[in-house]
């Protein structure tokens, strides 16, 4: 499959009918949510886990040196936390755009800290795209964020950023916070080097 999804996010009118609509982020929509939305709560959603398995070649790398940024990937028993955005519909000509580097729209259920529970949208890069870079050690996930830069700045802010956003809310995440434990050790900080030396 293709890593420009957005044709075929165009084809889900599951929603289309609906006034709005909820949308799920768990990596870079947690921190910069460039579109206007109607209410914003913290959510989760289980079955999945955060993961630095995506490749990114258009906004955190180049093509011949791509960042990595973070899809879902199913585990059982396992949940991840993250920003639910109640959005409407017509704000997913953009998000397409913005996630049209191999994720694709899926319906998935949200569930609120007051225990109430809603169907809406979460954007996921399954391992059938051709940007999915797969799993590696923390450490080499890190020397590759710590050394990729693109358009939207260095891969290092998107990984710091994510962080300390989720340590806004009051959530852990192991497979994150091992990254910026990694970089740390590369020098690499929120307004510092972007490049490990």
């Amino acid at each position: 499959m293709s890593h420009d999804t957005i044709a075929i996010n165009q084809r889900m009118d599951k929603f289309d009918s609906h006034d709005s609509v909820w949308l799920f982020g768990y990596g870079s929509l947690i921190f910069k949510a460039d579109f206007p939305f109607l209410d914003r709560r913290p959510a989760a959603i289980r079955g999945w886990s955060r993961r630095f398995w995506q490749g990114s070649h258009d906004h955190r790398g180049t093509e011949t040196a791509p960042g990595r940024v973070v899809t879902l990937v199913p585990e059982p028993g396992a949940h991840c936390d993250g920003m639910a955005y109640l959005v409407t519909p017509e704000e997913f000509a953009h998000l397409d755009y913005r996630e049209k580097n191999g994720y694709l729209r899926l319906a998935t259920d949200m569930h609120f800290d007051d225990g109430s529970t809603v169907e809406g949208i979460v954007y996921i890069a399954t391992h059938e795209n051709a940007a999915y870079l797969g799993p590696a050690p923390e450490r080499d996930i890190a020397r590759q964020i710590a050394l990729a830069r693109g358009p939207s700045g260095p891969n290092s802010e998107y990984l710091l950023h994510l962080a300390q956003a989720l340590r806004e809310m009051g959530k852990v995440d192991a497979h994150v916070f091992e990254i910026e434990h990694h970089l740390a050790a590369f020098g690499v900080r929120l307004g510092g080097p972007s490049v490990a030396g």
